[in-house]
């Protein structure tokens, strides 16, 4: 690609959406980029691996095509299917049409024909789109089954779809792929061996204050770091679900628009709900740990 011609180039590309990416990561999407190789993201939920994807796209100008993984997903519903109600319209205003003469063999070839089909996301992304080829997002493929990820195997593998009616749909120019996991199970290997790999961790204190900066510019900078300790603190905890990034920038927002300038164990208290999403987790964090843990963040930050 033009405009990736190096590591820098995918940093300075992210960066300029407001997207903060270690050299690891960097290098793990720069790979894909100029070897048209998937990349499989693994890691915690609300560590970054859908934005990355949101990021790229908007970065290259491209079109962006999301298939939201979901229990049950199959291949009509990733790649394409029949719209039975305009085919059932056509049907009828044949039958009514006497003047046409059209023999039952005719119709069906006319019924199974692109103006019938409805395209889902597998499909699209292997039409040419406006800009070049498209970001196809594969998001949360931990939720799908194992039968969906081996229908997956031909679409990664050689970027194509069949349709028994129509046949193999070939992407004349490959999509970019990015394949995300939760890690609620594994995916199986023949998949993993068709991508390349990154683990998305949560970021360390300096790392995260820079995406925080990058992402809520108006939060004061010594309330941006009390927020950031406050969450690194807060994640050595025994939580149900420990706060993602996603989550950090939803409070510092929060707090933003309180007008907050400092924490406080109160401040803490109510606005827990956009950094933790479960009761019990909110629960735990009653006044008294608020203030440990409040307390244990200012002592990591009391050096800098």
């Amino acid at each position: 690609m033009d405009d990736v011609k190096t590591i820098e180039d995918v940093e300075r590309l992210l960066a300029a959406e407001g997207y903060v990416c270690g050299r690891a990561l960097s290098t793990a999407l720069f790979l894909s980029l100029r070897l048209g190789r998937p990349l499989f993201l693994e890691g915690e939920p609300g560590t970054g691996k859908t934005e990355i994807a949101k990021a790229i796209a908007a970065a290259l100008g491209r079109s962006l095509i999301r298939l939201q993984c979901y229990e049950g997903l199959d291949a009509s519903s990733a790649v394409a299917e029949w719209n039975f109600a305009a085919q059932m319209i056509a049907l009828r205003a044949a039958e009514l049409d006497k003047e046409r003469g059209e023999d039952a063999g005719a119709l069906k070839d006319r019924l199974f024909t692109e103006d019938f089909l409805i395209e889902r996301p597998l499909l699209k992304a292997m039409r040419p789109q406006p800009g070049g080829a498209p970001v196809l997002l594969i998001d949360e493929l931990d939720r799908t089954d194992a039968p969906f990820e081996a229908f997956l195997l031909e679409a990664l593998g050689d970027y194509q779809v069949t349709l028994p009616e129509l046949g193999t749909i070939k992407a004349a120019v490959p999509p970019i792929v990015i394949l995300t996991s939760n890690r609620t199970r594994e995916v199986h290997d023949a998949l993993k061996r068709r991508c390349l790999y990154a683990w998305v961790d949560y970021p360390d204190f300096e790392r995260e204050a820079e995406i925080l900066a990058a992402r809520v510019p108006d939060l004061p900078q010594k309330l941006s770091r009390e927020v950031v300790a406050f969450v690194q603190s807060l994640r050595t905890e025994d939580l149900f679900k420990k706060p993602g990034v996603a989550e950090t920038i939803d409070w510092a927002k929060c707090l933003l628009a309180l007008d907050a300038v400092a924490l406080s164990p109160q401040v803490i208290a109510d606005t827990l709900g956009a950094l933790l999403k479960y009761q019990d987790d909110i629960a735990r964090l009653n006044n008294s740990e608020a203030s440990r843990i409040l307390s244990e963040a200012r002592a990591a930050l009391a050096p800098a």
